[in-house]
């Protein structure tokens, strides 16, 4: 994983990129924005959202991908750089180099499905065609948290519910008084 050094506009695009995890989140899904950029302008963002729209390619950066591949009319995104919440998986980093995407900045590190150098660096290979710039780390800890929370959120709801569906089985199987003769 090459980690250039980052600036305070990766820090402002990250932010943007935060702002677009923060919608996935609001629609219940794992928090992760992306936003895809030319020179200073943005061409589009994406947030996380396989689950509502039943699509397990739905993630943040093929969201903003084919949003940004369907603004420019050109499925090439040449000169183009994606700042993402969570390092891409390799679906994900597949598709930004078929893309040609020039540079990736990422802001979490995933240990369980990082394609840019946590479990696999796909863009690394020098046997691809195509090469792209990877910069991790970037307002890591705010993106990390952002997710940390989330899970911590749902692994507490799911308590909450069996709990909830326990107290209804015992209350249910309980004799009442009137069982009694």
């Amino acid at each position: 994983m090459s980690e250039p050094p980052s600036d305070e506009r990766d820090r402002y695009f990250m932010a943007l990129a935060r702002e677009a995890a923060n919608e996935a989140r609001a629609a219940g899904e794992v928090p992760v924005g992306a936003v895809l950029v030319r020179g200073d302008e943005v061409i589009a963002t994406g947030f996380n959202h396989p689950i509502g729209g039943h699509d397990p390619s739905a993630h943040a950066e093929m969201v903003a991908l084919r949003a940004a591949s369907r603004a420019l009319e050109n499925y090439r995104l040449p000169g183009c750089e994606l700042y993402v919440t969570l390092e891409p998986c390799l679906m994900c980093a597949g598709a930004i180099m078929h893309a040609r995407v020039a540079r990736v900045v990422f802001g979490a590190p995933d240990p369980k499905t990082g394609a840019c150098g946590s479990v696999v660096d796909v863009f690394a290979n020098e046997r691809l065609n195509h090469h792209t710039t990877v910069v991790g780390g970037v307002l890591a800890d705010e993106c990390g948290h952002a997710l940390r929370n989330f899970f911590a959120e749902r692994r507490q709801l799911a308590r909450e519910e069996r709990d909830a569906r326990r107290a209804r089985e015992v209350a249910f199987t309980l004799p009442t008084s009137s069982d009694t003769p």
